[in-house]
């Protein structure tokens, strides 16, 4: 084939970020599909599939796509969604090979997905790709910052580059990266490595905001690495997600260079020594509950965010817990408004008219660890479907669904000075339009709870007049002692002391 022909490249995606901690199974209906030139729809939704998709046409690639699975963070994902991907990609390499060969492999993906019999899905696709295309083909793509990155993973590819912000404002734009690295090792014919290493910490979530130390200490070393040393490719802080039981799971570095390795390792080096000197501060544990009812009690001015990562939907969350909603209540705040994911309230309320008084239990369902329902004699304001445009094309939530994302049907409920959005799909607060498109305004109310860590932060922090967070009972509170791991590698920070 000639040099000048276009570069072949094989493009397909999986996205999930597995909370192996949580009871619930995820099975195949809970992730959204795409197959083949469906694929190509992408470009200029802000998702990071469609990125890549953008950059592909810029640089007269011929794309051969494959599929792309994405869901909620959520429990264990069976094993058939894996089997179904990979199927995916031996029927697209075996028919695209029949034509000429694959210069190329572009991977979306999300770094921290665990299916039944597989504690590395990603290291599992990488290595499935390779058995099918041999060494010399190059892997590429793009990984969250919340990834938990294996060293297996990381020898079989050339050019992965991780979120480099906390919340993904940038998961567009780094998935363009991973695709102008991939063009750039295509066209000149070079040899990159990814080398790994990986300090004994792990984080909760709270921590791991780009904004704040210690990951932004970590992430601007990394980008000087990348700007004295030019050949190397990237540099990446992954964050990890720390509700994945896996050996892997927590803070690590990736470096992928075309340079000396001893150079590159040192480089890693130093960041696992960052990372260690600042570990306390990724340890962030939520104020009680007590303490932040009376920091709203103190303050006049809203809106007054208040996060509750316990029981974060961007975390695999349920959505439902009634922590809040009962201490909203009992303490008689008045503008203050909250959302829980409970389609059987939302059901119940759909024979009913806004104005209409209905007493119903309201969500508790979703996790043994939460709180339980709440029964509420509410007033219901209005019903009507969840669709709404993202109002940030550049919010985290772009980074998981592109432009729009469907809440389901709805309700929204009102007791006393506390108003509820009652969703059918869980929806993670990360951009405003999920309140607007329901007829609420969140700049007008006084308290908004919000069930995530960080991610919520770049489309709330600019309407707070401050931001507060809560330790409740959850599958996700921050005190990772909490947590039954097994497979995680140990000693590690914070679980086993001071080390």
């Amino acid at each position: 084939m000639s040099s000048l022909a276009p570069k072949r490249v094989l493009l397909a995606g999986l996205f999930h970020e597995t909370h192996t901690f949580l009871e619930e199974v995820t099975d195949r209906s809970q992730f959204a599909t795409r197959r083949g030139a469906e694929l190509l729809d992408t470009a200029g939704d802000g998702s990071p599939m469609g990125g890549a998709v953008e950059i592909a046409r810029e640089r007269g690639w011929q794309l051969l796509p494959a599929m792309d699975l994405r869901a909620t963070p959520t429990g264990i994902v069976e094993r058939a969604v894996l089997d179904e991907f990979t199927q995916s990609l031996d029927e697209t390499i075996a028919a695209a090979l029949q034509d000429g060969p694959i210069d190329g492999v572009l991977l979306i993906l999300h770094g921290a997905m665990v299916c039944q019999g597989c504690l590395d899905v990603e290291g599992e696709v990488v290595r499935h790709v390779r058995t099918r295309l041999g060494e010399q083909v190059p892997i590429a793509g793009v990984l969250d910052l919340h990834g938990n990155i294996t060293p297996e993973f990381a020898a079989a590819t050339q050019a992965f580059v991780a979120y480099r912000e906390n919340p993904h404002a940038d998961a567009c734009e780094a998935s363009r990266d991973g695709a102008r690295l991939l063009d750039r090792l295509m066209r000149e014919s070079l040899v990159a490595r990814t080398l790994f290493a990986a300090p004994s910490i792990v984080w909760p979530p709270p921590g791991t905001g780009t904004a704040f130390e210690p990951m932004s200490l970590l992430e601007a070393r990394a980008r000087q690495f990348e700007r004295d040393h030019p050949e190397f490719l990237c540099v990446n802080v992954f964050a990890g997600f720390a509700y994945a039981d896996t050996p892997w799971t927590g803070v690590s570095f990736t470096l992928s260079t075309i340079g000396d390795e001893a150079t590159a390792q040192a480089a890693l080096d130093e960041l696992c020594q960052l990372a260690w000197l600042h570990r306390t501060r990724g340890n962030v544990i939520g104020a009680p509950l007590g303490e932040v009812l009376d920091e709203i009690r103190r303050s006049s001015t809203g809106p007054i965010v208040v996060a509750e990562p316990s029981d974060n939907i961007g975390g695999g969350g349920p959505g439902d817990g009634t922590a809040l909603l009962s201490a909203f209540i009992a303490a008689g705040f008045e503008r203050a408004i909250l959302a829980l994911n409970d389609p059987h309230a939302v059901q119940v309320l759909a024979a009913h008219a806004p104005g209409d008084r209905v007493t119903l239990d309201l969500g508790g369902r979703g996790s043994r660890l939460s709180a339980g329902p709440v029964r509420l004699e509410v007033e219901l304001i209005r019903t009507g479907p969840g669709l709404f445009r993202l109002e940030d094309p550049h919010s985290h939530l772009a980074s998981m669904c592109g432009d729009q994302f469907d809440m389901g049907p709805c309700a929204v409920v009102r007791h006393g000075g506390v108003t509820v959005l009652l969703t059918s799909n869980k929806t993670a607060p990360f951009d405003l339009g999920q309140w607007r498109s329901q007829g609420i305004i969140p700049e007008e109310q006084f308290v908004i709870a919000v069930k995530a860590a960080v991610a919520h932060r770049k489309v709330y922090d600019p309407i707070a007049s401050r931001h507060l967070t809560v330790e409740t009972p959850g599958p996700c509170a921050s005190d990772l002692r909490s947590f039954p791991f097994r497979h995680l590698r140990r000693p590690i920070y914070p679980l086993d002391g001071a080390l």
